[in-house]
């Protein structure tokens, strides 16, 4: 990510701490907010000190069949002494490198939850995925075993077998 030396934070923010940007080809939306509950930017009536503020990065990518992976991040920038925060320009940029890593971790936890995941329908005549019907043909249920061994329920005897 590009930092603008120009702004105090790195990247041009709105009137409400907002700001949209292209990143590894996603659309990252970023806020930047203080974590009181004041409208007005000020020292706590009770502590006097100033509170901290936030950086965080979201985004969300949409697949087939509804399915929908985020990346977030977020980091706490915390006001020294008695002064209110700092505006810091890196810290957009950790908060994005934050949101893209989750992002990745977040996809490759996936895609092993898919790659280990196999559908059991309860249908024996349909084979698990990742299974071959020729070379790994489904076991015979000891239900469908006969007393003789030849596995055919009938209770006679093969060519060349006997009971």
């Amino acid at each position: 990510m590009d930092i603008d030396p120009t702004q105090p934070w790195g990247i041009a923010i709105d009137y409400a701490g907002r700001a949209t940007l292209t990143e590894s080809g996603h659309t990252i939306h970023v806020n930047v907010s203080d974590t009181s509950l004041s409208s007005v930017i000020g020292p706590d009536s009770i502590s006097g000190a100033y509170s901290p503020v936030n950086v965080t990065a979201q985004f969300t990518e949409t697949g087939e069949g509804g399915a929908v992976l985020r990346g977030t991040g977020r980091i706490t920038i915390m006001p020294v002494g008695a002064d209110p925060v700092v505006p810091d320009p890196t810290a957009v940029q950790q908060a994005v490198t934050a949101a893209l890593t989750d992002f990745a971790a977040a996809a490759a936890a996936y895609v092993a939850l898919c790659a280990r995941w196999q559908q059991d329908d309860g249908d024996a005549t349909t084979p698990d995925p990742g299974t071959d019907p020729v070379t790994d043909p489904a076991p015979v249920p000891a239900a469908e075993a006969d007393a003789d061994g030849d596995a055919d329920a009938d209770g006679g005897t093969e060519a060349g077998i006997t009971a």
